[in-house]
């Protein structure tokens, strides 16, 4: 009997921790490249004004979801070229969210992460749950939502603060690459 993906992933990294989700959007072609499997972390500490998302800033909201049942959706879609974690704010559940993104990462797709912090200070963090997030992560758009600089046709993001940095090469440049 073959091994399912599912059992792979278990054996290599364990899939059986939950996260506390505001939601899940099954496909959509605005938060990354492709279309993409949107997860909405739950808590968020930013509480930036005319965030699109108000409703994902408790830490008390939302719901618990199993790690494998979000994979078990992820798999489930032949369409899907990646997932997109969003907020409230990911690293609030740095690594809970990094061990869904490495096992995202092991089943061959892409992670577009959002952020409110800088990704400055994510560098620095001494917190090994934030390095998991960002090794494991391919595009990060990082910065605080700002309502006065708000351009509605602005790829990927919010407000023209907030960049589209390339994780890996920024990385290995240490300094920020953009796309």
């Amino acid at each position: 009997m073959e091994t399912s993906v599912i059992d792979k992933l278990r054996s290599h990294a364990s899939l059986d921790f939950h996260l506390r989700l505001a939601g899940i959007v099954d496909e959509s072609v605005v938060d990354g490249p492709g279309v993409r499997l949107v997860v909405f972390a739950q808590g968020c500490p930013h509480h930036c004004p005319g965030c699109h998302n108000p409703h994902t800033w408790a830490t008390d909201g939302g719901v618990s979801v199993a790690a494998e049942e979000i994979i078990k959706r992820l798999r489930a879609n032949p369409v899907l070229s990646g997932v997109t974690l969003s907020g409230g704010e990911p690293f609030a559940q740095a690594s809970e969210f990094g061990r869904l993104a490495m096992a995202v990462k092991r089943m061959g797709f892409t992670v577009t992460t959002y952020t409110g912090y800088k990704w400055e200070h994510l560098v620095q963090s001494s917190y090994s749950g934030v390095h998991l997030l960002l090794d494991n992560t391919d595009i990060l758009v990082d910065g605080p939502y700002v309502d006065n600089l708000r351009e509605p046709g602005l790829k990927w993001r919010g407000s023209s603060n907030q960049r589209i940095i390339d994780v890996h090469r920024s990385l290995g440049a240490g300094s920020v690459v953009l796309l």
